[in-house]
């Protein structure tokens, strides 16, 4: 066997809460980080407002497209997954210009570790609660059993041909 087929024999095997859980941290970590960074830089063109309001719609965006495709394996795709997800958005919105209120509100200038260190934690505590609205409301129709087409057709190719033969 090979180091792809282990790999996908493994992936298809990672269903479930947990490993859809790992894969949304995964995906949603990477865009948050990134949205953040560019949050900073759009904070000094705009107010912090009109910077997270763009900055949480685009980066909602691209991780519902990456958590169709990656955490939960979906075939659904397109325009009426994001309006599924559009409430994910302003909740999103909500949490993280509340703490950076609050924040503002304790210390007036409280530097950009510290302003990043709130962001990420209100970004991480809104993504726990999109992880639940993505599952059970968005993707909740798709077949969770089983590993996707390519996990199957690695795994099979893999299985000498009297077990596909007996397995079909």
């Amino acid at each position: 066997m090979t180091n792809a087929s282990a790999a996908a024999k493994a992936a298809a095997t990672a269903r479930g809460p947990v490993a859809a859980f790992i894969r949304f941290v995964v995906c949603g970590g990477g865009v948050t980080l990134a949205a953040s960074g560019l949050l900073v830089l759009m904070t000094g063109l705009m107010p912090f407002f009109a910077a997270n309001a763009v900055v949480t719609v685009v980066s909602t965006v691209v991780t519902t497209e990456l958590h169709a495709r990656v955490t939960f394996r979906s075939a659904e795709r397109g325009w009426g997954v994001h309006l599924k997800s559009a409430g994910t958005v302003a909740v999103g919105f909500l949490v993280t210009t509340a703490a950076m209120a609050v924040l503002h509100m304790l210390a007036a200038t409280p530097g950009i570790l510290v302003e990043q260190a709130v962001y990420l934690s209100a970004c991480g505590l809104a993504g726990i609660g999109r992880f639940v609205v993505l599952r059970v409301v968005v993707f909740a129709g798709r077949n969770a059993v089983g590993p996707t087409p390519r996990e199957a057709a690695v795994i099979a190719a893999d299985l000498p041909r009297a077990s596909v033969v007996v397995a079909a």
